[in-house]
């Protein structure tokens, strides 16, 4: 298949496909799956060979958000039933942090709902940054607190913070369909500022809200040009009591399909399958981890993911090794700031017509979304 080929040779030579490309690549057809995996497959082991690496989500502060996000349950008047809980004390957070590591999580972020967080938030979490280090011997540790103020990113980077994640979620033309309390050029800055105070910045999508093909090619063009060191894939996942609880658009092969498109528009850079692959992918998580190079390991904000146990399993029968602290993440020449030899003109390329998104499923599967009810908040052991 010619387009494969042509994508393969440019992911290895780190050139941006057209957007043409990218969108044909979301427009195969299931018979031409497995050939898509595969060719994605040859990009993601050029940069990361068949290392995973292990990510873990500790929730500080949960529900009762301002912002209307409307694919988030702890979005202003969700009336999702997840947990709600004020900020927990930093040894707390720092002994959910330690599950998460002893399960072999490299990473652990640190997450917060709300438009943004205060001084005294921020000093909170710094606080629990120094307890997180101070306990884990090479921990990374990634704060994602929302959108930031003038000299917090500085801040935390003081602190410790290894990385700040902020994602854009979706195009900047859809943006005002999901939100209205924030814009897409908040989300950017953000992002701008983890960077330019020395931050690696972690930024992404969510994928399944109804988008069209374009939307999605759009979403992952503009992180490509912010050109973050992570760029995390989450998959809808529709709570009962969200506006988006009846968008059930996605399949495993479609999910795959999404995957493969952001490995070759960002072939160096680590891709993340973050929230929903349980949900979305199902038995076929295997088969993303040709594509990805980072999973979550564990529960995630406010629904529960698939046991600590079965991911490490999943891993090791797939032939993949999960990442140690001693091994970095990233390629040599991303370390050393990317020497621009992506062909960026390539992105004004014509596009083509976007591929018809499936429509929804008359079937609602409740049965597949789990609110979290362990770990960080509560009185049971966390999922780790």
């Amino acid at each position: 298949m010619d387009l494969l080929n042509t994508l393969v040779d440019k992911g290895l030579r780190r050139e941006l496909p057209t957007r043409e490309e990218a969108l044909a690549v979301l427009a195969t057809s299931d018979d031409e799956l497995l050939d898509v995996v595969a060719a994605a497959g040859k990009v993601r082991r050029q940069w990361f060979g068949r290392r995973v690496k292990l990510n873990y989500l500790v929730n500080l502060k949960s529900g009762l958000c301002p912002e209307d996000c409307s694919y988030c349950s702890q979005r202003l008047g969700s009336k999702a039933e997840i947990l709600k809980y004020t900020w927990l004390k930093p040894d707390d957070a720092s002994k959910a942090a330690a599950a998460g590591v002893a399960g072999g999580a490299k990473r652990v972020c640190l997450v917060a709902s709300g438009r943004g967080p205060t001084d005294k938030d921020v000093d909170r979490v710094s606080e629990t940054i120094s307890a997180i280090k101070e306990q884990n011997e090479g921990v990374e540790v990634c704060a994602c607190l929302g959108l930031l103020s003038d000299g917090q990113a500085g801040r935390l980077r003081a602190a410790g913070a290894d990385a700040y994640n902020h994602n854009l979620n979706t195009s900047e033309a859809t943006y005002g369909d999901i939100c209205t309390t924030h814009d897409f050029s908040d989300r950017v800055s953000t992002v701008q500022q983890a960077q330019a105070a020395g931050m690696s910045a972690c930024s992404g999508l969510i994928a399944g809200m109804g988008e069209s093909d374009a939307d999605l090619v759009d979403v992952v063009y503009a992180l490509r040009e912010l050109d973050p060191d992570s760029v995390p894939v989450n998959f809808l996942i529709p709570f009962e009591g969200t506006p988006l609880a009846k968008e059930w658009n996605l399949t495993p092969q479609r999910a795959l399909r999404i995957l493969a498109m952001v490995r070759f528009v960002c072939p160096d850079i680590e891709v993340r399958l973050a929230g929903g692959r349980e949900v979305h992918l199902r038995s076929m998580q295997p088969l993303a981890l040709h594509l990805v190079n980072s999973i979550f390991l564990g529960d995630y904000l406010t629904s529960e993911g698939q046991a600590g146990q079965d991911d490490l399993a999943m891993i090791e029968d797939a032939g993949f090794e999960v990442e140690g602290t001693d091994t970095t993440t990233l390629p040599e020449h991303r370390r050393q700031g990317c020497d621009g030899a992506a062909d960026e003109a390539a992105a004004d390329a014509a596009e083509a017509p976007a591929a018809i998104v499936p429509a929804p499923s008359d079937e609602i599967r409740r049965d597949l979304v789990s609110v979290r009810r362990r770990g960080a908040g509560t009185d049971l052991p966390p999922n780790a």
